[in-house]
């Protein structure tokens, strides 16, 4: 440890370069700890307790919140978390299917054009998702020509809102998801070798061919993060289904908020959002794992 080692053209030692380091790293230490750590330890403490009729917790070790998650009389939560689930893999390949065009048109364009549109679709982030999930909320309406056309092939009833519905709340999501798609899609995508590219084509391979040898390998690492951006949110998202969907099409995001807010059972959400951690970690694991063999092939 007290050896004299250089680093950088500078003599210094292992102690001195373990203390720096950890000057480096304190602050990120910090951050994660407090808004990550504890409160994710919070949530574990209170999902072991009891509450009283009138919603207060109660300092009592109770496994209550868990039996009735996973008991029998958790067949209306096993719907509602599949619901989850299969709408952030609906919404995920949506996004990722939508943002590959466009970031190949961003990314083939001028400079000055690159900016333009990366603007385009960074900008709305700067609003916040309440007020773009209201903007949804005036598009879908009965007046306005999406909910006309939905009535002229018959998907609606004429004079109705597109809203409430799985539809709207998918188009709210995707919206709402496409521009963490778009950005890592696009980087991956301007530092292409376009060489790979042409000689797939002098092979005369189809283009789905070359999508597949040639492009997507070396997109991976953007359609990872891309992958992690949409679905660990649409997973956990309650404003866009509760304005979009209305209460009868509740995700477990809803689930939780609504046992933190007017069901007053704080355990039972501590111990639902412990489940929703579990289940989005597990397939964010998943998801690497087999990109991860998939890179190596």
């Amino acid at each position: 440890m007290t050896e004299p080692t250089v680093w950088y053209g500078q003599l210094t030692t292992r102690r001195r370069l373990l203390a720096r380091g950890s000057l480096l790293i304190v602050g990120g230490v910090s951050w994660l700890s407090v808004f990550l750590l504890l409160p994710s330890l919070a949530l574990l403490v209170v999902s072991f307790l009891k509450r009283d009729a009138d919603g207060a917790l109660l300092w009592e070790l109770s496994f209550e919140s868990f039996e009735r998650i996973f008991g029998s009389a958790s067949g209306e939560n096993a719907r509602i978390l599949i619901r989850s689930i299969v709408l952030a893999l609906v919404v995920t390949t949506a996004s990722v299917m939508l943002a590959y065009p466009m970031a190949f048109f961003i990314a083939r364009g001028s400079r000055s054009r690159r900016f333009f549109w990366l603007a385009l679709i960074i900008v709305p982030l700067c609003t916040n998702l309440v007020i773009r999930t209201f903007s949804w909320k005036l598009l879908l309406s009965a007046q306005l020509l999406p909910a006309k056309l939905a009535a002229w092939l018959g998907w609606i009833d004429p004079g109705r809102d597109v809203y409430p519905s799985w539809t709207a709340v998918t188009i709210g999501l995707v919206a709402a998801s496409l521009p963490f798609a778009v950005v890592p899609l696009y980087t991956s995508i301007d530092r292409l070798d376009w060489s790979l590219v042409e000689a797939a084509q002098d092979l005369y391979a189809s283009r789905l061919r070359i999508f597949l040898a040639a492009i997507l390998p070396q997109t991976l690492p953007g359609l990872s993060v891309a992958v992690l951006l949409t679905y660990v949110p649409a997973m956990s998202v309650f404003v866009v289904s509760d304005m979009l969907g209305g209460a009868k099409h509740w995700l477990i995001g809803n689930l939780i908020q609504h046992q933190f807010g007017p069901g007053r059972n704080i355990p039972y959400g501590a111990a639902l959002s412990l489940v929703l951690i579990v289940l989005t970690l597990g397939g964010v694991s998943l998801y690497r794992r087999n990109g991860r063999s998939v890179e190596i092939l």
